[in-house]
């Protein structure tokens, strides 16, 4: 059987190309997708050629794991399908199920059954694709570690920061502020449940944020602060705005982007923590009592009652892969989140 794979060509360049399938091995299934997720983040800096030389594309990859990436290649990892087909040691029972997987964009792939993840009975393939997303937002929020009463601050409210600023909204936090340069998605966070966003460009709105984080008077300042905006300048923004002894979480995946972070003066006299969270692994001081199902369990749980899908501004045909790319590219104040339709 051949399917409709998305590649990346080049720096800027992707196509669709027909791609002749394997064969189903006794332990796999062939999947029919019905949605796939593009993770904004990662596959912008795949599309623009912002990768390092050698490093992992798989999520659940480890940094010594690296690999050289080389054009073109394939890349996505948030499927939702149906089973039409099993290999000869999978239950028949299997198919026609609705599942996820960690799977590059594409109308049908093969795997493994152990790698793909049942979906919930009550949870819409359109909410499901965000399964990659809320893990992440799972995990950062349990690096970040808020406690109750504390103020707490999310840089960045595009998809991830949506997700984490959801979950947050769960705690009994004492303040919950979101900082975002645009309009929409500004709007947005406070569907996610956020007191009050600001613009990180508006000194005026700085200051407010500031006065309400009482951060020049004692004990004052953001307990927790989440850069979730794929800045690495907004590392600064972050230890201006902690408080001390405060943790700055940072999920940004910055590629081969660099930039001046003022580790003089506020950082060095305040005993800032810059914490680095990835959802490959999880936390030394959580591994011992979690593992990636108990995770997954508490991510299929927020998924049912935030409905992401809500944060949807486009739903394209795969056909048109192209065109979602160039506008991530050209106009990312239009977009918050492009999912892949692949139904007929």
């Amino acid at each position: 059987m051949k399917a409709q794979q998305l590649c990346f060509l080049e720096p800027h360049q992707v196509e669709i190309r027909e791609q002749q399938l394997p064969s189903l091995q006794p332990d796999q299934v062939l999947v029919k997708n019905l949605y796939s997720a593009i993770s904004a983040g990662t596959e912008m800096l795949v599309y623009r050629g912002q990768l390092p030389t050698a490093m992992s594309l798989g999520e659940s990859l480890t940094a010594s794991e690296v690999q050289t990436i080389n054009y073109p290649t394939q890349y996505g990892y948030a499927c939702v399908g149906r089973i039409e087909e099993v290999g000869q040691d999978v239950g028949v029972d299997w198919v026609g199920k609705t599942v996820f997987s960690f799977q590059p964009h594409a109308s049908h792939h093969v795997c493994a059954i152990n790698d793909v993840i049942l979906l919930p009975e009550g949870v819409d393939p359109k909410d499901a694709v965000f399964l990659a997303n809320m893990e992440t937002a799972v995990n950062l929020v349990q690096d970040g570690n808020p406690r109750l009463g504390e103020r707490v601050v999310v840089l960045g409210q595009g998809i991830v920061g949506l997700l984490v600023s959801s979950v947050l909204a769960e705690f009994p936090l004492a303040d919950l502020y979101a900082v975002e340069s645009i309009e929409g998605r500004r709007k947005l966070a406070g569907q996610a449940g956020v007191q009050a966003t600001f613009s990180p460009e508006a000194d005026k709105e700085i200051n407010v944020l500031q006065e309400k984080l009482k951060l020049n008077e004692g004990c004052g300042g953001a307990d927790v602060i989440f850069e979730l905006t794929g800045s690495p300048a907004s590392l600064n923004l972050a230890v201006d705005l902690s408080a001390y002894s405060g943790r700055i979480v940072v999920g940004s995946w910055y590629g081969t982007k660099s930039a001046e972070i003022n580790l003089g003066e506020r950082f060095h006299r305040n005993r800032i923590a810059i914490i680095s969270s990835q959802v490959s692994t999880i936390s030394p001081e959580l591994s011992g009592r979690w593992d990636k199902a108990r995770r997954f369990s508490v991510a299929w749980g927020l998924i049912k009652r935030c409905q992401p899908s809500q944060f949807v501004s486009h739903n394209l045909e795969f056909a048109k892969a192209a065109e979602a790319y160039r506008l991530l590219d050209d106009s990312p104040q239009d977009t918050t989140q492009i999912i892949f339709n692949y139904q007929d």
